[in-house]
């Protein structure tokens, strides 16, 4: 019998000490109600409760965590329906407000995560939608935590996960998008040929310059080499006449020069006789006695 008692306060030990024996995990946080009233909340550690008067009404994680938003159709300002959902990220801070401020504070945020993208979605068009994508993240947090702050939660971010419009109007964007790059590519081609036309122009251009100063500076070269000629010439000319002038100024200068004029006529005239059959003599060389001497010279010569 006192074997029985033993084990009997025994269990009793056993089954109050883990009534009263609470080990809080890290990164947790126990809410504990006295008698159905709050009365502390236990972080992370060894703690002791009050046997069949202190119970854990609550236990809140506190790291961040990420929800859901289920894809709903919203409709943009242009009247085009999209189906958008998202991820919205949150983490406790209070969770005495998250206990106590509100039943079910997952539920409530996901489902004010959609009303804010509607209302979001709602203010812009659908081309908008895609590129501003940021801009209704951080609208829809802003909204969010304003409305969280008395849950005891804190949204860090939200996510827009995809934007799928209908069928329809994706068949409309895939037409338009086609459009644009032809239009693109027509604009392409017409700026390129109209560069190819400017460069071709422009070499034609510089060609013809390219030609005409070469032409400018060959003439501008023969031109330099006939002065220079004319120069080489004419310096030629006078020195030839300053020496002639001095031959006929010394005693038989003139004598010589006349001597040397009749030669140079008498060369000329036998390269006359010498290419005529029939020949017309001056009447100046009549009585001259050379005139023989150069008759016998001439082969087949005639009087």
């Amino acid at each position: 019998m006192d074997v029985i008692l033993v084990y009997l306060v025994a269990l009793i030990f056993v089954i109050v000490l883990f009534k009263i024996a609470v080990v809080v995990p890290e990164q947790e946080a126990y809410v504990v109600e006295r008698l159905g009233k709050y009365t502390t909340t236990l972080e992370a550690g060894f703690h002791l409760l009050v046997p069949f008067v202190d119970r854990i009404a609550y236990r809140q994680n506190l790291k961040e965590e990420a929800i859901d938003v289920d894809p709903q159709v919203c409709i943009t300002s242009d009247n085009v329906q999209v189906e958008v959902d998202g991820i919205l990220y949150l983490k406790i801070f209070d969770p005495v407000k998250a206990s106590y401020g509100i039943d079910n504070f997952r539920y409530a945020v996901s489902q004010l995560a959609k009303t804010t993208m509607r209302s979001e979605i709602g203010k812009l068009e659908l081309d908008k939608t895609f590129c501003g994508r940021e801009g209704i993240n951080d609208n829809i947090v802003r909204a969010l935590d304003e409305a969280s702050d008395n849950w005891g939660i804190k949204v860090t971010r939200y996510e827009i996960r995809d934007i799928t419009p209908t069928s329809t109007i994706l068949e409309a964007m895939e037409s338009q998008m086609r459009a644009e790059r032809i239009k693109r590519a027509s604009i392409l081609e017409s700026e390129g040929k109209r560069e190819a036309r400017i460069n071709v122009s422009r070499g034609d251009r510089e060609d013809a310059i390219n030609r005409s100063m070469g032409e400018k500076q060959r003439r501008i070269n023969i031109a330099e080499g006939q002065a220079k000629s004319i120069e080489i010439t004419s310096t030629a000319t006078a020195e030839g006449l300053s020496i002639v002038a001095e031959a006929l100024s010394v005693p038989g200068g003139k004598t010589a020069m006349g001597i040397r004029l009749a030669e140079g006529y008498i060369k000329r005239f036998r390269s006359v006789l010498e290419r005529c059959d029939v020949t017309v003599y001056p009447e100046e060389l009549a009585g001259l006695g050379v005139v023989a001497d150069l008759l016998k010279n001439v082969p087949g010569g005639k009087k």
